[in-house]
């Protein structure tokens, strides 16, 4: 439903209007693309590492991001929509290769070592450089102490989610392959936040959220490619012996990780603040604990209930804050008239 919503009403965005505060965005479509992005990626890595028991990682990549990529470019091409403009399928192909190449392609392969919860954990650190690399809003975010003190208590509430977890794979450092995966998931949300970013402040009108989602999508595809051939990955793999939870796992990311949750998290760029869009970094983990408490054999413990209050707090005092100044912001333009 929500990829519906969004596909019918990604209204082009005008660079002389700030991208925060455009008034085409209806309150409940914000609503939705939130709690999908919310909900559905937190779910994303579990089923990367059930997708990894049947794919190589770069093969799982490249499949799943061109497969999404050229069925959304296709329906926008059903619907009349333009598809080709030289500049914005350049900037979408950097915010791409940066956000799901880089950032999404280091968890992917990190996964085939490392437990998705402490994937989530370390990778949710990517709401932290929202604010560290988000040059033009410095001045705002930094001189707010809610939002400054919420991404703050969000990692807090994380590390105690995660905790106990993090601690028992660090513990098995004599692993060097872990410990090498631990270091590469410190750049991937770097990479994550710089192509958010980059996507947010180099939209224009000239193609709609959908098409240019479409395109970072199969620019991240391709950016797998290569890595196929590096690892030879094609010279072992064999179709055929896929399971089947492999494949059900693959059409979920395709279908509700990419095309779904990636176009509405695309599109919350384009109308909210990137320090709220980015909370969602501290809410998937929430996701991934709840899945493997009804799916796994794991149970939540006391400290990680704790962590998913304080995660969920810091959630709101961002957001309080962003809701606060707009509501002030609105006082203001009435009292004006």
């Amino acid at each position: 439903m929500i990829l519906i919503l969004i596909l019918k009403y990604n209204l082009p965005i005008k660079m002389s209007e700030p991208l925060h505060l455009n008034k085409k965005a209806s309150p409940l479509m914000v609503i939705l693309a939130f709690a999908i992005v919310y909900v559905v990626w937190g779910s994303t890595y579990f089923f990367i590492q059930k997708a990894l028991a049947g794919f190589p990682p770069f093969i799982l990549g490249a499949f799943r991001f061109l497969v999404a990529g050229f069925l959304l470019i296709t329906f926008c091409a059903i619907k009349g929509e333009k598809i080709f403009d030289r500049n914005s399928i350049k900037h979408a192909i950097i915010a791409g290769v940066l956000m799901l190449g880089v950032g999404n392609g280091l968890v992917i392969w990190v996964e085939q070592f490392i437990p998705s919860g402490l994937v989530a954990i370390l990778v949710s650190s990517a709401a932290m450089w929202f604010v560290i690399l988000d040059k033009p809003k410095w001045k705002e975010n930094l001189k707010s102490a809610s939002t400054v003190s919420g991404l703050i208590i969000g990692f807090i509430g994380v590390v105690l989610l995660f905790a106990e977890q993090m601690l028992h794979t660090l513990n098995d450092a004599h692993n060097g392959t872990k410990v090498i995966g631990i270091v590469l998931l410190l750049l991937a949300p770097i990479g994550w936040a710089a192509g958010s970013l980059y996507s947010k402040y180099h939209s224009d009108n000239k193609l709609s959220v959908s098409v240019n989602t479409s395109w970072q999508m199969i620019a991240a595809g391709a950016a797998f490619l290569p890595g196929t051939l590096i690892t030879s990955e094609f010279k072992t793999f064999d179709w055929h012996n896929v399971p089947t939870d492999a494949w059900l796992s693959v059409g979920y990311l395709v279908i509700f990780g990419s095309i779904a949750a990636f176009s509405a998290y695309v599109w919350l760029l384009s109308v909210r603040p990137a320090t709220q869009v980015s909370t969602y970094a501290y809410v998937n983990p929430v996701v991934a604990v709840l899945l493997s408490v009804f799916f796994t054999t794991e149970r939540i413990t006391f400290i990680q209930v704790i962590g998913l209050v304080v995660i969920l707090g810091s959630v709101l005092l961002i957001n309080l804050a962003k809701y606060r100044k707009e509501s002030n912001e609105k006082k203001a333009a009435a009292y004006s008239k």
